[in-house]
């Protein structure tokens, strides 16, 4: 699916009953921004935060619409299925790229869910329970799935740990993502939050893990995280020089395999390569 989301590195967290805020998120050079119908809105302010929608999005910019996703209430929730109607019609009147599936579990709510919003609404299943975590490859390979994401604190909650900062205890759980991921051919999956938004070195840390472990961005829940994330994600200056000289020998060669330092440079390098290459052509927030 080609969307700028396919590639985001940040995806930052708004409530959708702050329609002042929506602009102000796209504002900040996030890769995505999540419009939060779920925890961010008390059980009152659902409704009147779901009709708001339509009016809040169709005031930002064509560009700004295509970085946005709606996370809706999950499945067997009372506001699940009206949520499922209404970010039908905004996909189809092109207002939002998606739609975020809290909990997901089942893969049938997210044929369901991809019925509902046509052909061209992307779909981000949230991982966040043990039952989830079971179902992950059904899940990545649903219809219009784009990448998948972990809820780190709910997962935790869900299966009774007590993780400390490092969550040595979740390095299991992130590795199913990626190879959940890698098996469907999604993109890179995306991180859980750092709650602690004003620790800096947390979030470095936390980034930097989630950097090792194969994912490719990160959920934030406050526009200050969002710089260092996009920057932490990034490929480094070396890493880009490397990946320009395996381009400049393949071109030189004219294809196929060639050595470059020694090393043999075959179709998966060139692949890495290129992955380097598109990353860095991201506008830094």
């Amino acid at each position: 699916m080609s969307s700028p989301l396919t590639l985001a590195r940040t995806f930052l967290f708004v409530p959708a009953d702050r329609p002042e805020r929506h602009a102000r998120a796209l504002a900040t050079g996030t890769g995505g921004v999540i419009v939060d119908l779920e925890d961010a809105v008390a059980p009152e302010r659902k409704v009147s935060a779901r009709e708001g929608l339509a009016v809040s999005f169709a005031a930002l910019p064509d560009a700004g619409r295509r970085r946005l996703l709606v996370r809706i209430n999950a499945s067997g929730t009372p506001w699940h299925d009206d949520d499922r109607t209404a970010v039908a019609a905004l996909v189809a009147q092109g207002l939002i790229a998606g739609v975020v599936l809290p909990k997901a579990e089942r893969a049938d709510d997210l044929r369901l869910l991809a019925e509902a919003v046509g052909p061209d609404g992307l779909l981000v299943p949230l991982i966040e329970s043990a039952v989830g975590l079971a179902a992950v490859y059904e899940l990545a390979a649903a219809p219009q799935v784009l990448r998948l994401a972990f809820g780190n604190l709910d997962f935790q909650a869900d299966v009774g740990l007590a993780c400390d900062a490092d969550e040595a205890e979740l390095v299991p759980v992130r590795l199913a993502l990626l190879l959940a991921t890698r098996r469907a051919g999604l993109s890179a999956p995306i991180d859980g939050v750092t709650a602690d938004w004003r620790n800096a070195q947390r979030l470095a840390a936390d980034t930097a893990r989630a950097r090792r472990g194969g994912f490719g961005a990160k959920l934030c829940i406050h526009p200050d995280q969002v710089a260092p994330v996009h920057a932490a994600l990034g490929p480094s200056t070396d890493e880009l020089a490397w990946a320009r000289r395996v381009i400049d020998a393949i071109r030189s060669a004219g294809g196929g395999v060639v050595s470059l330092d020694g090393r043999m440079v075959d179709a998966p390098v060139v692949r890495l390569a290129e992955r380097l290459l598109a990353l860095d052509a991201q506008s830094p927030p």
